[in-house]
C-alpha cells in the first residue's frame, strides 16, 4: 500500500498543479514567466512525465515524515500538517532563493510558492489518509 499511497498523493498534487497553473493562475504565471501558449505546449508530454515523477519523490519523503507516528494518528489534517510545513521549511526557502537572485517578481513567488504549500500539505493529506482505510 505505502507505494500507492504516494503514487495516488502525487497525483492528487498533479491534478491539483493543472488547475493551479491554468484555470487559477495561468494567465498571471505565464505573464510573470514570459512563457508563451506554443512554449507551454512544447514537450508537455516529457514535462508532464518528469513533474509527476518529481511529484513522486516528493511525496515519498513526506510519507516518510508521516510514517514516523502512529498509525492512529494519521489524519488527512495530520499529514496536511507535515506536508506544509515541509514545504515552509524546504521547498519555500528554496524558491526564494533563487527567485531572489534571478531577480523575480514577488507576484511569481507567491503563485510558486503558494503551489508548493498546497501541493506538500495536499500529498501529505491525502498519503495519511489512505493509511486509515
Amino acid at each position: 500500500m505505502a507505494y500507492l499511497e504516494i503514487v495516488l498523493g502525487s497525483l492528487a498534487a498533479f491534478l491539483l498543479g493543472f488547475a493551479w497553473y491554468t484555470a487559477l493562475f495561468g494567465k498571471i504565471w505565464q505573464r510573470e514567466t514570459g512563457i508563451t501558449d506554443e512554449q507551454a505546449q512544447s514537450g508537455i508530454a516529457i514535462t508532464h512525465g518528469l513533474a509527476f515523477l518529481m511529484m513522486c519523490v516528493i511525496s515519498f519523503g513526506i510519507n516518510f515524515v508521516i510514517n514516523m507516528h502512529d498509525i492512529s494518528e494519521q489524519t488527512f489534517v495530520h499529514g496536511a500538517f507535515h506536508g506544509a510545513l515541509s514545504a515552509m521549511l524546504g521547498a519555500v526557502p528554496i524558491v526564494a532563493i533563487h527567485y531572489l537572485y534571478q531577480k523575480k517578481s514577488l507576484t511569481l513567488f507567491l503563485i510558486d510558492a503558494g503551489f508548493a504549500v498546497a501541493f506538500f500539505a495536499l500529498s501529505g493529506g491525502v498519503m495519511a489518509a489512505l493509511k486509515l482505510g
